[in-house]
């Protein structure tokens, strides 16, 4: 393409060299910089792009687009100065995949809990519904049934504008998308055409990369912010910052709700193992998920459905043959006549909203045992704030490894026992080991019991020392079995 094209809705604050010259790639990473390249300097949290300007030329590229010009400018080399090059990215990668958002109705989901899920389950509704539909979620990325790997929640913006390009090659009329804070933070989505947002829920996450919860808010709120008039924004009236995160948008305003008045409200009727009797807007429908925190992800996706122009009775029909996503509240029912649950829950929040659930279904017939450990080199505030949620929850709660990551283990178990007084500690055990912590859990459990394995969900890997080892806690209770 001619860079002139590439960059047309980029706002460049100076440029020095022809702008008429043609690019072969764009590239923010100097390693796979090839000939005829435009290299975009990003200010990373790990490391800052400028440094790399000399060695991305040495390797080919043509153009720079930089916050800042290096102090040696070579003649050959045209370079653009823009005010934030990782927003630049965005916008450059959009153009150059000719613009894909534009041609998908694109739905963001951004919160701490239930973006996997609403996002999973909005795209095998529309599946359902006949439509193709493309899916960028944690778990997996899905050009209509083509799965590809994700890495990141959501994707660098270069890799990210190639999915949804590939989305219209294929056909896709919808795409649902995950949308973290750090991809908003980091201006990923920056070019992107949403056609709407969906909030679900904020509670303490992430405060490592963030360090305040007010910086992590206003990073979700942004997302809404950016939002253009002839969108919608749909928002968790339960969660008392839902109404902060529409405060500034230009979006149409609407609300789900499980307590109060809201667009689309939602009420459980009855609720055992097996899944739950909702009145959704007076309409009753069966459907196969547990809890209220699913009942508040259903009504935003029911909400969410409506509101992209379809049908509400077959809308609901459809929800009611929809099924759990991989790690998520996923049960698993022991010959031994226990049942096994895995979830992702990894915020103190999240584990709260899984043990109150397992709890009121149980009504003291069972015991809950719970296995749950925190990741290493991450938010050190939340150990002990998740091992008090486990064992205050619990009949038994084991507390183990996570992903470790670069740390001992012993030390993320330490720091998650700091939050636990003596009656707490005598309700708990530590094994650093998670397959054995899994293997005791199960050892423990009777007819009727429940062992909660939470934290890792979906994930079929633990990283020990940098090192990724195979580990799927399913895999673990089903050998338990």
């Amino acid at each position: 393409m001619i860079l002139n094209d590439v960059i047309n809705n980029i706002q460049v604050i100076k440029a020095i060299g022809p702008t008429d010259i043609s690019i072969s790639a764009i590239q923010f990473d100097s390693r796979k910089v090839d000939k005829g390249a435009l290299f975009v300097a990003t200010v990373g949290s790990a490391a800052d792009g400028h440094s790399f300007i000399d060695t991305a030329i040495a390797q080919g590229a043509k153009a720079i687009v930089c916050q800042q010009l290096p102090p040696k400018l070579q003649t050959s080399i045209t370079y653009l100065v823009v005010e934030n090059s990782a927003e630049a990215l965005g916008k450059i990668a959009s153009a150059w995949n000719n613009y894909p958002s534009s041609k998908l109705i694109l739905v963001g989901v951004t919160g701490t809990n239930g973006k996997t899920t609403i996002a999973t389950l909005l795209y095998n509704m529309f599946r359902k519904l006949g439509f193709k539909v493309g899916l960028l979620s944690t778990v997996c990325n899905y050009i209509d049934d083509i799965a590809m790997e994700a890495t990141h929640t959501t994707p660098d913006p270069l890799t990210l504008n190639e999915l949804l390009a590939t989305m219209v090659e294929a056909g896709c009329t919808y795409a649902f998308m995950e949308v973290s804070s750090h991809a908003v933070d980091q201006k990923r989505i920056a070019g992107l055409d949403f056609d709407g947002g969906i909030f679900t829920n904020i509670t303490r996450d992430h405060i490592d990369y963030h360090l305040t919860f007010e910086n992590y808010l206003k990073a979700k709120k942004e997302f809404f912010d950016n939002l253009p008039a002839d969108t919608f924004a749909l928002t968790n009236a339960d969660d008392k910052n839902g109404l902060v995160m529409l405060q500034n948008t230009k979006a149409k305003k609407y609300s789900y709700s499980l307590r109060g008045m809201a667009d689309f409200k939602t009420k459980i009727l009855e609720h055992g193992f097996d899944g739950m009797l909702l009145d959704m807007n007076k309409h009753e429908v069966h459907v196969s998920f547990i809890g209220k925190f699913n009942a508040s992800n259903l009504s935003a996706v029911v909400g969410t459905a409506i509101l992209l122009g379809q049908d509400e009775l077959e809308v609901l029909r459809i929800l009611s043959s929809l099924v759990s996503v991989s790690g998520r509240f996923e049960t698993l029912h022991a010959p031994q006549g226990y049942t096994a649950i895995v979830d992702y829950a990894h915020t103190p929040d999240a584990l709260n909203n899984v043990i109150a659930t397992i709890n009121q279904i149980l009504q003291g017939e069972g015991r809950l045992i719970t296995v749950v450990g925190c990741g290493g080199n991450r938010d050190k505030g939340k150990r002990p704030m998740m091992a008090r949620e486990a064992v205050d929850g619990s009949w038994k709660a084991i507390l183990t490894s996570d992903n470790p990551r670069n740390e001992a283990p012993q030390d993320i178990l330490n720091d998650m026992i700091a939050g636990l007084d003596m009656f707490q500690k005598a309700k708990s055990l530590c094994i650093a080991d998670r397959r054995e912590a899994i293997k005791t859990a199960c050892a423990l459990a009777q007819k009727g019991d429940i062992v909660l394995v939470a934290g890792k969900g979906h994930e079929d890997y633990q990283i020990i020392q940098g090192v990724k080892h195979h580990f799927d806690d399913r895999e673990e209770v089903r050998k338990c079995f």
